[in-house]
């Protein structure tokens, strides 16, 4: 069974025009509206609230999922640390992903809710 870092790398590059942030780029900032999530082929990406950093998350790692379940605004803003290349996953090809590779659904869910989870204990 293939690792989960390595099932989601592998759909993330399944997908077309992958977006390229050069270090210190926005790539949105909380509170803006959004109806996709990130997903990271190559790179680092700081999540940060309240202008402080919270987090850094990495290669295989996917963010702003909220906006697939629901969350009508991000939550917070998310820069890239350094050069990066992100993939970007609309509902329909997140579900589709989903009906692919069943696992990358649970990878998902508990990236979101351990993500959740860190921002609760920050409030």
């Amino acid at each position: 069974m293939l690792s989960p870092l390595v099932t989601t790398v592998s759909i993330f590059q399944k997908q077309p025009d992958p977006e390229f942030f050069s270090a210190g780029q926005v790539i949105f900032e909380e509170g803006q509206p959004g109806d996709h999530m990130y997903g990271i082929l190559e790179g680092e990406v700081d999540i940060l609230v309240n202008s402080k950093i919270i987090e850094t998350i990495e290669t295989g790692e996917v963010f702003d999922v909220g906006v697939l379940v629901g969350v009508k605004n991000r939550t917070y803003t998310a820069i890239a640390k350094v050069d990066s290349k992100l993939v970007s996953l609309d509902e329909e090809r997140f579900l589709f992903a989903v009906q692919e590779t069943p696992m990358f659904a649970v990878e998902v869910m508990k990236s979101y809710s351990k993500r959740v989870s860190r921002l609760q204990h920050m409030v």
